[in-house]
C-alpha cells in the first residue's frame, strides 16, 4: 500500500460542508470522516519499521494531531530527536525503550509514555513492539529535529 491510498486522488480528504456552500461558505459540518486505509509512511532507523498513519498530515491533511500505529522489529533503533510536538505512546505488544537526557525506561504492553515537546528522546525496540503514537501537533519531518 502506498502513502496515497489513504487519500482521494492524491490529496488529503476534504472537510465536508453543510448545505449549499454558496449560501454559507464559512459553515462546516461536524460529521464523522472514516479513514478506510492508513497511509504508509517511511521510517527512520537502522531497520525497516512499518508506520501506518490513520490521522495526520499525510493521510487526512490534519495538522493539529497525528495518530499512527507502529510495527517495529526486534533490534530497531532510531536516531535521537528533539521534537516540536508532544508525543503520547501506547504500547500494544512487546516493549518500547525510551531514552531521555536523564533516564532510560522500558514501556511494556498495556503501558503508555508521554514525551513533552522540546525534550531530547531516542526510541528503540530491543525485542520488537507494536504501539500507537499520538503527536500534538501532528508529526512532520520538519518538526522532529533528528540528531545528525
Amino acid at each position: 500500500m502506498s502513502a496515497g491510498e489513504g487519500r482521494e486522488a492524491g490529496r488529503p480528504l476534504p472537510s465536508p460542508r453543510c448545505g449549499n456552500a454558496r449560501d454559507k461558505p464559512q459553515e462546516r459540518c461536524v460529521m464523522p470522516r472514516v479513514v478506510k486505509r492508513p497511509a504508509i509512511v517511511l521510517s527512520a532507523g537502522n531497520k525497516p519499521k512499518r508506520i501506518e498513519e490513520f490521522v495526520g498530515r499525510v493521510v487526512s491533511g490534519t495538522h493539529s494531531v497525528s495518530i499512527a500505529r507502529m510495527k517495529s522489529p526486534k533490534g530497531w533503533e532510531e536516531p535521537g530527536q528533539t521534537p516540536a510536538f508532544d508525543e503520547y505512546t501506547l504500547v500494544l505488544t512487546g516493549a518500547l525503550r525510551v531514552e531521555s537526557a536523564e533516564d532510560r525506561v522500558d514501556v511494556a504492553a498495556g503501558q503508555a509514555v508521554i514525551v513533552p515537546r522540546g525534550e531530547w528522546v531516542r526510541y528503540s525496540t530491543p525485542e520488537g513492539a507494536e504501539y500507537v503514537a499520538v503527536c500534538v501537533p501532528a508529526f512532520s519531518p520538519e518538526t522532529v529535529h533528528r540528531d545528525p
